[in-house]
C-alpha cells in the first residue's frame, strides 16, 4: 500500500475523482506542453455525464485557458475499458495539427491512473495490506494500527496529519458561519448554520446526534461551493471523519495528538479499503465513498475510547 497521505488530500470540492483528478491532470499536461497554442479536452463516461454539477470544466478551463484556448468535447455516452472517469488531452500548434494526446483515468480520491498502471509511481510504503494480517502484526508485538502507520510511514507524517486536522476544523468552522443558497441550478439552501443552532438547544443524547450531523452538513456545503476541504477518502464523503472526530474533541477533550493517531487509524482503514476494492463512486457507487468513511471514523473513535485492534477491527 501507498501513504495514507493519498486518503487525505487537501484540495477543493465539490469531487474529488470530477474535480481535483482533472485539475490535477491539467496541470501536468500544461506543463508537458508550455508552447501549445490550442488545448482540447474530451471527457467520457461519468466524467462527462456530470461534470458541469461537479465543475469539471470550470478546473480544466481554470488551469489551461490563462494560457491558450480550450475546447472541451462531453462524450457521456463513451465509456472507456479501463475506468468510467476517463479523459483524453490534446495539444495543438498554430496550423491546428495535433502535438500530442495523453489520455488518462480519473480514478477516486484524486488520483490518477494510465490504462493498466497508476499515473503518480509513489512508493509502496506498506508491506501488509489487509486488516488480518495487521490484526496479527497488532496482536503479536501489543501495539496498535497507528504505531503501524508510524513505522511505515515518512518521518513527517504527523506534520502532514496535523496539516489534514487543522483543514477539516477550518472547514467545520466556515461551514457552521455560512448561510445562503449553495452554487448550481438546484438553488439549495446552506443548512448547517440552522442545524448547528436547532441541536444546541436539543436534551443530551439528540443533541450530540445532531451536532455531529451540523458539523458533517458543514464540511459538504463547503465541498460543494467548491471550499478547501480534506479527502477522507474522497471528496463526496470529506464531512464523515471531520465531524465525528471535532465533536469528540469538543465533548471530550482529547488531545490533537490523540486526535492524530485517530487520523492515522482511519487512513490505514481506508487505504486498505483503496488497495483491495476501491474509494472510486464513480467504479463502485455510494459504498465506496461514504461507507468507507463511516468505517474510517468508526475505527477512530472506537480507538480514541480505548478500543482494542481486535475491537477496532
Amino acid at each position: 500500500m501507498k501513504t495514507i497521505r493519498e486518503i487525505y488530500r487537501i484540495g477543493y470540492g465539490p469531487s474529488s475523482s470530477h474535480t481535483m483528478g482533472p485539475r490535477k491532470a491539467s496541470e501536468i499536461f500544461l506543463n508537458r506542453h508550455p508552447e501549445a497554442v490550442a488545448f482540447e479536452v474530451i471527457l467520457y463516461g461519468s466524467l462527462a455525464a456530470t461534470g458541469k454539477g461537479h465543475l469539471t470544466d470550470v478546473a480544466i478551463l481554470d488551469t489551461l485557458q490563462p494560457h491558450a484556448p480550450v475546447e472541451i468535447v462531453w462524450k457521456p455516452s463513451v465509456f472507456l475499458s479501463f475506468h468510467p472517469n476517463g479523459m483524453t488531452f490534446r495539444s495543438k500548434n498554430s496550423s491546428g495539427e495535433v502535438t500530442d494526446e495523453w489520455t488518462v483515468f480519473s480514478v477516486g480520491g484524486g488520483a490518477l491512473a494510465e490504462e493498466g498502471k497508476p499515473f503518480d509511481e509513489t512508493p509502496e510504503l506498506y508491506e501488509m495490506n489487509s486488516m488480518t494480517r495487521i490484526l496479527s502484526w497488532c496482536e503479536r508485538t501489543g501495539r496498535s494500527y497507528w504505531e503501524y502507520v508510524q513505522e511505515c510511514e515518512d518521518h513527517d507524517i504527523w506534520d502532514y496529519l496535523a496539516e489534514v486536522w487543522s483543514t477539516m476544523r477550518e472547514a467545520i468552522e466556515r461551514g457552521l458561519d455560512q448561510e445562503g443558497v449553495l452554487p448550481g441550478p438546484l438553488n439549495l439552501r446552506r443548512k448547517a448554520s440552522s442545524y448547528y443552532i436547532k441541536a444546541k438547544g436539543y436534551k443530551d443524547s439528540l443533541k450530540s446526534r445532531g451536532l455531529v450531523f451540523a458539523y458533517a452538513l458543514a464540511v459538504s456545503e463547503e465541498n460543494a461551493s467548491g471550499g478547501r476541504i480534506v479527502t477522507a477518502p474522497t471528496c463526496g464523503s470529506c464531512g464523515v471523519v471531520p465531524a465525528v472526530l471535532y465533536h469528540l474533541q469538543k465533548s471530550r477533550e482529547f488531545s490533537d495528538t490523540r486526535i492524530l493517531r485517530a487520523l492515522a487509524t482511519a487512513g490505514l482503514v481506508g487505504n486498505i479499503v483503496k488497495q483491495n476494492a476501491s474509494i472510486s463512486g464513480a467504479e463502485v457507487g455510494c459504498q465506496g465513498e461514504v461507507g468507507v468513511a463511516c468505517a474510517m471514523a468508526s475505527a477512530a473513535a472506537n480507538q480514541l475510547f480505548g478500543g482494542s485492534p481486535a475491537q477496532i477491527e
